[in-house]
């Protein structure tokens, strides 16, 4: 690996983890911030409404943007729409405002659901220049920026700061990082092709590609509603306060992060197909006992296996969406679209189900997916590279 791709690989790894610091200083906030706004269950879903909005117009134009004006500008409009809501989120908050609140979660949907697809393009096509596995490892550093993010707000609650001085100081550290990596990632030549393939035959007619579709929709929702609704969860469903509430979403953001970084190595000696099903698996069993446990202890260890089991879902998924056929920036495109659909929409549904049902039923659906995705694993069997069991019998 040359000088040039090392350094945007380290961009990349950088604008991936900016995007989890932020998101996850949101989110170990929740549990306060649907107490200034003096929100109900269903009331914090429509809140939660602004970030799916967002998130489609950012996701349904990402792709055209991307093959239009390539990977890095819609990158750096993505991450400044982003770094302007935090603060507009923080704000919402300490006014007691709904829409602003709203609005600031529209503008960090629209900024995640644009950058995020156009880095997954971008982290695809740097993978395959360095022949080795590569977006397990950057959605590691997104999940490394949870982590980061859920420790600042644990921090943050402990000392009672108000959330408008928190998401301002996140804000500071991402803009730093931001300035940073920007100038290291090139115009990608893949994205700009995006529709230029011999083969004319539209991506979403592949049904094997369908299938890697509903493998990442299904774990990116088992990531997103943890991500939007594990702390009122542990707070509302086993009694935890929201300062433990927000220890477990660290708990949480942790195993997430040594799971991606473990896949590289593990997807090498094993494959994507067993790698995928064994940690879909985990996440099942994971959510199972958060949902059906009545003993909080129970549920709280649960958390980590829910983690493990979400982790490699949308990296691996990507990865084996660009190795599928023809045209992989299209490819990934269209994977990554419906992973964000799931990772940022499925979370309000989740809420309006909450208030009928309380948000552990409300689970039963991420978990029913999950569990469909275990079965449909064995489909991403001899994509790309051989399997190790077929290399060996060749």
């Amino acid at each position: 690996m040359d000088a040039a791709l090392r350094r945007r690989r380290m961009s990349l790894f950088v604008l991936f983890f900016v995007p989890g610091m932020m998101f996850a200083s949101w989110v170990t906030r929740t549990p306060d911030v649907r107490d200034l706004l003096e929100a109900s269950t269903a009331t914090m879903g429509l809140v939660l409404f602004g970030l799916s909005v967002g998130s489609m117009i950012g996701i349904l134009s990402s792709g055209a943007l991307t093959a239009r004006f390539g990977t890095r500008p819609v990158i750096m409009v993505g991450i400044s729409l982003q770094l302007l809501a935090t603060p507009t989120i923080g704000a919402g908050a300490a006014i007691g405002s709904e829409w602003l609140t709203a609005v600031g979660l529209g503008l960090m949907g629209l900024g995640m659901g644009g950058a995020e697809v156009a880095m997954n393009v971008e982290g695809a096509e740097v993978e395959q220049l360095a022949n080795v596995p590569v977006l397990p490892a950057l959605h590691g550093s997104f999940s490394l920026g949870t982590v980061a993010g859920a420790v600042i707000g644990l921090g943050a609650v402990a000392l009672q700061l108000p959330i408008l001085w928190h998401l301002l100081a996140v804000t500071v550290i991402a803009v730093l990082g931001a300035l940073w990596a920007l100038p290291g990632v090139p115009r990608s030549a893949a994205a700009g092709t995006v529709e230029k393939s011999a083969d004319h035959t539209p991506v979403w007619r592949d049904r094997r590609l369908l299938i890697i579709g509903v493998i990442v929709l299904a774990l990116a929702l088992a990531e997103g509603s943890a991500n939007d609704w594990l702390p009122l969860l542990m707070v509302d469903g086993h009694g935890f306060d929201p300062a433990w509430s927000s220890g477990l979403f660290a708990v949480f953001a942790a195993m997430m992060t040594i799971g991606r970084f473990s896949g590289g190595p593990l997807i090498t000696r094993f494959g994507r197909a067993a790698v995928l099903g064994g940690s879909a698996a985990l996440g099942a069993i994971g959510l199972a006992l958060v949902i059906f446990a009545d003993n909080p202890v129970i549920a709280a260890c649960a958390i980590p296996l829910w983690g493990l089991g979400a982790a490699l879902g949308f990296p691996v998924a990507i990865s084996a969406a660009g190795d599928s056929g023809p045209n992989p920036a299209a490819r990934v495109s269209l994977v990554a679209t419906l992973g964000y659909v799931a990772f940022l929409a499925g979370p309000p549904a989740l809420g309006f189900l909450g208030e009928h049902f309380g948000l552990r039923l409300a689970m039963i659906l991420v978990l029913v997916l999950v569990a469909l995705a275990v079965t449909l694993t064995p489909a991403l069997r001899g994509i790309g590279t051989p399997e190790p069991e077929d290399a060996a019998r060749a």
